[in-house]
């Protein structure tokens, strides 16, 4: 019998599964870990939220299967926040669906929308599921360097000229994770030029669409003018609202790109869990004070993590928008890449960030910082990074003469 899966040989060994085990390993000796390494939010889900949850719950009937594309009071909430938040109209029944998380509406749409062999521009560094949901659907990814927005785009069109079959989805993703870099609507005005152009569709995820620390909020692909008839935007409740085990997210724009989607998620899933769709109604209706709170709530961290670490001798640029901070390597450790570097922060310094290279080979030199740990928390790991930055030779020369008797 052949066990060795196809679709399983496509996908390269997960490299933030090397930090994991050492953060296990760790814990389980008892050691704390400052952990930056996920993007989990620490915050409680507002009680409002919460509350309705526990009240939908409790309805008899609350138990059966709900609908695999949102039930009509989601659906309605959603088009309604896109046209509170961006002025963009969506009709809830032909240009909205919701779905388990961001993530799965991502990876169901490259279900919908990839025949073997095609191929999709993306980003990288990226967030994994852009390509590899792809990868897993049998498509092809034409890797673009992006870090800069500019970089990205100016590199899509030799992207195109260089590919056969020509591509056929155009993957963005601002404010990014892993980077955290955010774009205007110039961008997008140049984005959706270029797709036309190169007869692209376009996927575009702003999960993090509410996360910023600048005066002017991130924008939408669909503010621009046709947009939806090419282009569908991924976005979720899970940082927003502090509901990331919730599993909230949306598709919304070009109605038969979602319609594609839908047929998809209706032979996979009923869709979540009835009471989890209406306190996700009642986040996006109810009032929004908890959301500038747990944006504030970043801010503080992010202005901490920077000052801090800056002090501690590792310069951190602050991060206009996400959770996350793009951190090169420290100087001492540059020549030592960013997995070999997220190791022996961990073994030294007890601190747990994710090795930029996870995110594609253009991450690396750098490493992803959450802001999901405490300011007391931050100013700790600043300082075990003190000591282990000025330990480096010593640790350096340790790390080189286990390498060397492997």
């Amino acid at each position: 019998m052949n066990l060795d899966f196809h679709k399983i040989r496509r996908l390269p060994p997960y490299v933030f599964e090397e930090v994991n085990r050492i953060k296990a390993r760790l814990r389980g000796q008892g050691i704390d870990i400052i952990d930056f390494g996920m993007g989990n939010p620490d915050m409680p889900t507002p009680k409002h939220i919460v509350d309705k949850l526990v009240e939908t719950a409790r309805d008899p009937k609350a138990g059966r299967y709900s609908m695999s594309r949102g039930i009509p009071g989601l659906r309605r909430a959603m088009a309604g926040y896109y046209g509170r938040r961006f002025g963009v109209q969506l009709d809830p029944e032909t240009e909205v669906v919701a779905t388990l998380g961001s993530k799965e509406g991502f990876a169901n749409l490259a279900q919908a929308l990839t025949a073997p062999g095609d191929v999709i521009v993306c980003p990288n560094p990226a967030y994994p599921i852009h390509a590899y949901g792809f990868i897993m659907a049998g498509g092809v990814i034409r890797h673009v360097p992006a870090l800069s927005p500019e970089a990205y785009l100016s590199g899509v069109s030799r992207a195109v000229r260089h590919s056969a079959p020509p591509p056929s989805v155009l993957i963005l993703s601002y404010p990014s994770n892993p980077t955290a870099q955010w774009v205007d609507l110039d961008f997008y005005r140049e984005a959706v030029a270029l797709a036309r152009k190169h007869d692209l569709l376009v996927l575009s995820d702003i999960a993090y669409s509410e996360i910023y620390f600048e005066d002017n909020p991130p924008p939408s692909v669909l503010q621009i003018e046709g947009a939806k008839d090419i282009a569908v935007e991924v976005n979720s409740l899970s940082k927003t609202y502090a509901m990331a085990g919730w599993r909230v997210g949306m598709v919304v724009g070009n109605a038969r790109i979602c319609a594609a989607l839908a047929r998809v998620k209706s032979y996979l899933d009923y869709g979540n869990f009835t009471p989890v769709q209406v306190a996700a109604t009642a986040a996006l209706n109810g009032p929004q004070d908890c959301v500038a709170e747990i944006r504030a709530t970043y801010k503080a961290r992010r202005d901490v993590l920077v000052s801090a670490m800056g002090r501690a001798g590792w310069p951190i640029p602050a991060p206009p928008a996400s959770m996350f901070a793009w951190a090169p390597l420290p100087e001492p450790y540059r020549e030592a890449g960013s997995l070999l570097f997220a190791k022996l922060l961990m073994e030294e310094a007890h601190v747990a960030v994710a090795p930029g290279v996870g995110f594609g080979e253009y991450g690396e030199g750098f490493v992803r910082i959450g802001l999901v740990e405490n300011e007391q928390r931050i100013r700790q790991a600043a300082r075990n990074v003190k000591r282990f930055l000025s330990q480096a030779d010593a640790i350096l020369g340790r790390a080189q003469t286990a390498l060397a008797a492997q």
